[in-house]
């Protein structure tokens, strides 16, 4: 064998022993262990939580003439006046109950009559409605809206027209809206159909508010600051009495009239949440028709929750409404619901006793 064979010979046999050893070690790396691998998986992401917004509390203000809370801007179309008859024939009234505030005056004869006013709860009807008087303007005015009576002496009416209030008068042009009722002897039974003659002039804006009110009856002036009292004993003439006694389970003051309970239809007591007494002087300038003075000021008592309260009332002008101060010259604050406004007279047989 020639030296070149012999070397060809020892390098196949060296690839071949390479060739081994590479198998050898490849088998060895079958049987071993595997080396773990290190991986790093993300975290699942958390839920991300749907939050709502909390709703809005509804905003709310005071009735301008009852303080209840009404949604803002809720209250719509003008507050209904009526000249309401209080003649013995004349009760119990129609929708007397449901009144926001009503106002007590003196009239001829020693009698009285209302001048009740609606916007928060108006019936489909109210009554009787009678004559105006001279001092229903006054009255009336602060008031907007519309006023309905059965007429009147021209002069008193003339007033009344001359008022930025719609007068709605029994045999004019909204005699749609009265009619008289069989349950009653003329002239104590012209009934007015109070919801449709708002609705016929909801155009006419409502009414501004007319008293301070408290949001909470027991921060009502005179429930705060006041005395215990169980109510009035008041007089309008030697021959008209009327009387409020505090009920504490209603939480309210129940009427009477010449020493019997003041009732409605259905036999259920009138009552206020307040009564406002104010002592008003009598102009007789009109003969044997008395005339309230409104424009002016003087003592007043308010009563509430029990207890009542002196106070100082003012009423500048024929405009502006009713201004109930305390003795240190701050606005009082009625609590929410009906109010009975009494105007006493300071002479003519009038007074007022604090229970």
């Amino acid at each position: 064998m020639t030296i070149a064979a012999r070397r060809r010979a020892r390098l196949r046999v060296a690839v071949l022993a390479m060739a081994a050893m590479a198998l050898a070690g490849c088998a060895a790396s079958s049987d071993a262990a595997p080396v773990p691998i290190a991986t790093t998986v993300p975290p699942a992401p958390s839920p991300t939580a749907t939050v709502e917004p909390a709703p809005e509390a509804p905003q709310t203000v005071p009735h301008p003439l009852r303080g209840t809370a009404v949604p803002a801007g809720g209250v719509a179309g003008p507050a209904l006046s009526a000249k309401i008859d209080n003649h013995p024939a004349a009760r119990p009234q129609v929708g007397l109950e449901r009144a926001d505030v009503v106002f007590e005056e003196l009239v001829e004869g020693g009698l009285t009559r209302y001048v009740a006013v609606w916007s928060s709860d108006i019936p489909d009807e109210i009554g009787p409605v009678r004559s105006i008087r001279p001092m229903d303007p006054d009255i009336v005015e602060p008031l907007g809206g519309v006023i309905a009576y059965s007429g009147g002496q021209q002069r008193f009416v003339d007033m009344m027209l001359a008022t930025s209030v719609h007068n709605a008068i029994h045999g004019g042009a909204d005699d749609r809206f009265m009619h008289r009722t069989s349950g009653k002897a003329a002239p104590h039974n012209v009934i007015v159909s109070a919801r449709e003659l708002v609705q016929a002039y909801a155009q006419i804006p409502a009414p501004a508010p007319q008293f301070a009110f408290t949001s909470m009856p027991v921060a009502a002036s005179a429930a705060a600051y006041g005395r215990s009292s169980a109510g009035f004993d008041l007089s309008f003439s030697p021959r008209q009495s009327r009387q409020w006694q505090w009920d504490a389970g209603s939480g309210g003051y129940l009427r009477g009239q010449n020493g019997a309970a003041d009732t409605d239809p259905s036999g259920a007591p009138l009552s206020a949440t307040n009564v406002v007494v104010v002592a008003v002087d009598i102009d007789w300038a009109y003969g044997e028709i008395p005339r309230t003075v409104m424009i002016g000021s003087g003592a007043a008592w308010i009563a509430t929750g029990g207890k009542v309260l002196e106070a100082t009332w003012t009423k500048p002008s024929r405009e502006a409404p009713l201004q109930l101060t305390n003795a240190h010259g701050v606005a009082i604050h009625l609590a929410p619901g009906a109010t009975w406004v009494e105007l006493v007279p300071t002479g003519s047989g009038g007074s007022v006793s604090v229970r």
